[in-house]
């Protein structure tokens, strides 16, 4: 056994990392800015249109450790945002008519489409006012296991031991590893490094050093993750809107290139067959878990359409090509960076100029 400080070299990599990401979003955002004011980023567009990927829609919170920060929108400036798609004259669409247009020759208009993942309750609680509220089209894309109330949020679980703690031991393959996290620094490189290399294990193995990790510390996986999430009764609301789409993203959100073959294509049709059993209609539309290009690979892809779903989203940044050139069953997806808060910087990246 050994500890291991901010200042050992297990995790000097992590913090020269996290200062080198830091820099790098700022001069993104820049960059961005720098674009819009320019003009000739978003005079010449690309492409037919975008999807747009939000995962969790709450207000802000108090804390200074906020390690997911970037992947939370507020619904004020969910709201914003759909304001500015109809004054720059984009067609808000489903994704069935993104699907559409994607094979077809480009319109005149362009078009957004609102994507959201994950479990969140926020997304009755936050979004699906403003969503209803401005009457556009959504999709939602659902892992099966956390409205069955069994799925492991266990990046929540992990932000909340490293929240409480100033020293976390866990299992690290055949060794226990120690951290001392007294500040907020060390706490978000932790996060990171530990985020990381559980998603490098395998399903099993995830669990079971997530719940070791719990029962150490004493939060409540099981607990924090029903809480945190939709139910059926949630998602039975939303669906009773004809302006949402249900699609799937597996029952228990796995990283798909972690798993053997027969085990994920499991994964998406016992999620699509629940889906379709507790909702009572169709789910053509699947979400890869994650969705980086090294969390699944080409041959899911196949198994997908083997699953019965019409396309496939992934979080790889990028614009919809008309025509048939992006191929229905790896559609990329910009995600909003919620620190960004920049609707000049949206009007680039939805040119297809930039990226976040």
């Amino acid at each position: 056994m050994y500890f291991c400080e901010v200042r050992d070299p297990c995790l000097k990599h992590a913090l020269k990392d996290e200062t080198l990401s830091s820099a790098a979003a700022l001069l993104t955002s820049l960059k961005l800015e720098l674009a819009y004011f320019s003009g000739h980023a978003w005079l010449k567009r690309r492409g037919a249109g975008v999807i747009l990927r939000f995962e969790r829609i709450r207000q802000r919170q108090a804390g200074r450790f906020q390690p997911r920060l970037s992947n939370e929108v507020t619904p004020g400036f969910l709201d914003r945002t759909i304001r500015a798609l109809k004054r720059w004259k984009y067609d808000i669409v489903s994704i069935d008519e993104v699907c559409r247009r994607a094979v077809t020759l480009a319109s005149r208009r362009r078009f957004v489409c609102l994507t959201f993942d994950g479990m969140y309750k926020d997304l009755v609680a936050s979004a699906y006012p403003v969503l209803s509220r401005h009457r556009v089209p959504f999709t939602v894309y659902l892992p099966t296991a956390f409205p069955d109330g069994i799925g492991e949020a266990w990046w929540l679980a992990l932000e909340q031991v490293i929240a409480k703690e100033r020293r976390i031991s866990l299992m690290m393959g055949r060794s226990e590893m120690h951290f001392n996290i007294s500040t907020v620094a060390e706490k978000h490189q932790l996060f990171d490094f530990l985020s990381g290399w559980m998603r490098a294990l395998e399903p099993a193995d995830l669990s079971a050093a997530i719940k070791d990790l719990c029962t150490r510390y004493a939060v409540d996986l099981a607990a924090l993750s029903r809480k945190a999430s939709l139910d059926w009764r949630d998602l039975a609301a939303l669906a009773a809107d004809p302006r949402a789409t249900i699609g799937g993203a597996t029952v228990n959100f796995p990283v798909l290139s972690n798993m053997k073959d027969a085990a994920a294509l499991r994964e998406m049709t016992m999620g699509k067959a629940v889906m379709e059993a507790a909702l009572r209609r169709d789910a053509k539309h699947f979400a890869y878990p994650f969705g980086e290009r090294k969390t699944w690979q080409r041959k899911h892809m196949a198994m997908v359409e083997e699953a019965g779903f019409v396309s496939a989203v992934s979080t790889i940044p990028g614009v919809i090509e008309p025509a048939g050139h992006t191929p229905l069953l790896a559609l990329p997806r910009i995600t909003w960076d919620g620190k960004l808060r920049s609707l000049r910087a949206m009007r680039v990246v939805l040119a297809g100029a930039g990226s976040v």
